[in-house]
């Protein structure tokens, strides 16, 4: 028997004994369907009965659209039906007044524990996921016809209400050349290396208009001479490369990599953008782009009280539209003159060819996810006073901090509002996921966190698939970091589980939670090797983790334009940084004494 079953097996009987119920039927269940299906039972069956199951919670019962494809006893399905029926009434099909938190979170656990594991999609789902990419360009460009003054004059008007003090200090910041580019951590168009990215020499002229290129790629004048810039006309620019990325088997993620040029100057804005709106008094509780933790707290807030509901949206990053963006910044001429020349208007999509883009940005621009917080930020407002029939003021929007919060396509907004917010969504073109939207009952999710009544029912997922041996190194690092996350959450007996398919690949020593060791946490104590002779701490032999960075010389101007760029006064944590530099192509793990805590 393969060893992911095996690994399903153990979850499902540390479930029964929380739970204290039979499970011996359901495995038979796991065992004839992964027989027939494989992997997409655990990838997409089992996920899609735990969708249907969150779906039964927010609304209060089972209906008959739930659960397709499993057997039932009375309203509710035979498999798992021991978790259920203290959850649900077998023959109403009703949420119980009081429903067992612990079989939440084990139906939960066992259907989601493989939902994202990292394997790559079928071919025929590939393609299909790029088809949709194509379909969504349509969809933009008619909903850009369709939206009229009735939407598109509040939208602006809430623009510079929310956003006035923040885009005036940065189109000021622009206007006089304060932007400090930088370079991403992510692949660009061209394929060239994390220090190669400093040698660029091609410029776009609609770029240059706005970002010159002797001001920012140029570290010396007299470069000007000896390395003068291939500019590029608007038809010459090189278009985003479009790709799939694992996500989940049932479908890629489908992701846009910008040229260098581009996302040289979209993380100079970032950076200008996020320091200005965290210092908003207004902005700030209101749109993040690096804190997930107060959208978490809302949804335990609102899973508690009723009070807040959770939406997510689908295909959120392909389907804000660059008029909207320009709508946006309308009022802010230097600010939107600066985003638009360093937004790419072309995708080289496979199997489609170049085409033109109506979007404005797909995942991969560092703009894409602040633009897409702010653009929905401003339709929950027009969403609220459409539901309050007048124009919101200074004052209501202060009184709705700590009830509306964006991140990305993660969105809290009170319950009272959710059907005309979502119709506001709707006008815009975005879809509202019902799947992963609640409000009515006591289940909410946001940012990767879930809460019934106030109770996290966050549960570990296996990321990638069981190591077998020590080549197997990546996936040595993830089932260590599994198991940790399986004893941190008090599933005892599937870590000890774990605990024995990593003792046959590598040594396995109890570790403090701090340790850089790839061991085991515990809360009974650490194992101890030795002591260091120069700073008297425990020691213990283990292996650890080494990220191998490829070889990528640097010297000459591209060296003397790292320097300039570097942010703060410390010098490179890395010496070596013009030798090497970039993303690990790949990790290695070492034998080594190291720290125990």
């Amino acid at each position: 028997m393969k060893s992911r079953e095996l690994l399903l097996k153990e979850i499902l009987n540390e479930m029964s004994i929380w739970c204290r119920t039979s499970t011996i039927r359901d495995w038979k269940t796991i065992t004839k369907r992964y027989e027939h299906e494989g992997m997409s039972f655990l990838t997409i069956s089992l996920p899609n009965f735990c969708s249907d199951f969150q779906k039964s919670l927010d609304i209060g019962e089972v209906v008959p659209a739930h659960f397709v494809g499993f057997a039932k006893r009375g309203k509710l399905p035979l498999f798992l039906g021991g978790f259920s029926e203290r959850v649900f009434d077998r023959y109403s099909g009703r949420l119980l007044a009081e429903p067992d938190i612990d079989c939440i979170l084990a139906i939960r656990q066992i259907c989601l524990a493989f939902s994202k594991i990292h394997l790559p999609c079928t071919k025929v789902r590939e393609r299909a996921a790029f088809k949709k990419f194509i379909k969504r360009e349509k969809h933009i460009r008619e909903v850009d016809s369709r939206i009229g003054d009735e939407f598109l004059v509040p939208f602006s008007r809430l623009s510079l209400l929310v956003f006035g003090n923040t885009f005036s200090t940065i189109d000021r910041m622009i206007y006089d050349g304060e932007i400090i580019p930088k370079h991403g951590p992510g692949s660009t168009a061209e394929k060239l290396t994390s220090n190669g990215k400093f040698n660029q020499s091609q410029w776009p002229v609609r770029l240059d208009s706005i970002f010159p290129f002797s001001e920012n790629i140029q570290s010396s004048w007299s470069q000007c001479l000896d390395s003068p810039p291939d500019m590029l006309e608007p038809g010459q620019e090189l278009p985003v490369r479009v790709i799939s990325v694992p996500k989940t088997l049932k479908t890629p993620r489908i992701i846009a990599i910008e040229p260098t040029c581009m996302q040289y100057m979209q993380q100079g804005i970032l950076e200008a953008m996020n320091l200005n709106v965290e210092r908003d008094r207004l902005l700030a509780p209101f749109i993040s782009s690096r804190f997930q933790e107060p959208n978490q707290l809302l949804a335990k807030e609102g899973s508690q009280f009723g009070n807040l509901a959770t939406l997510d949206l689908s295909e959120a990053s392909d389907s804000v539209s660059n008029q909207l963006v320009r709508r946006l910044l309308e009022f802010f001429p230097n600010f939107s003159s600066g985003v638009d020349a360093c937004r790419s208007r072309k995708a080289d999509v496979p199997g489609f060819g170049v085409i033109r883009l109506a979007k404005f940005a797909s995942m991969g621009s560092a703009l894409c996810f602040p633009f897409e917080s702010m653009i929905f930020l401003i339709i929950i407002f027009i969403g609220i006073e459409k539901e309050l029939n007048r124009q919101l003021t200074m004052k209501d929007l202060y009184n709705l901090h700590g009830k509306v919060r964006v991140y990305g396509d993660d969105i809290i907004i009170p319950v009272e509002f959710v059907r005309s917010v979502i119709a506001a969504l709707e006008t815009f073109g975005f879809q509202v996921n019902s799947d992963k939207s609640f409000w009515t009952g006591k289940f909410r999710e946001s940012c990767g966190k879930e809460y019934y009544d106030g109770c996290d029912i966050s549960v570990t997922k296996i990321r990638r698939d069981i190591p077998v041996t020590r080549r197997h190194v990546q996936e040595i690092i993830s089932i260590v970091e599994t198991r940790n996350q399986f004893y941190k959450t008090g599933m005892w007996l599937t870590a000890r589980f774990l605990d024995d398919i990593v003792e046959r690949i590598i040594p396995f020593p109890y570790v403090g939670w701090n340790s850089p060791a790839l061991g085991r946490h515990s809360y009974l104590g650490t194992d101890t090797g030795t002591l260091c002779r120069f700073l008297h701490k425990p020691l213990v032999r283990a292996f650890v983790e080494k990220p191998v960075s490829p070889r990528d010389n640097l010297e000459g101007y591209g060296a003397l334009l790292k320097f300039f760029l570097k942010r703060g006064d410390q010098p490179f944590a890395d010496r070596r940084h013009l030798e090497r530099a970039g993303r690990s192509q790949t990790v290695d793990i070492k034998l080594r004494w190291v720290s125990v805590h």
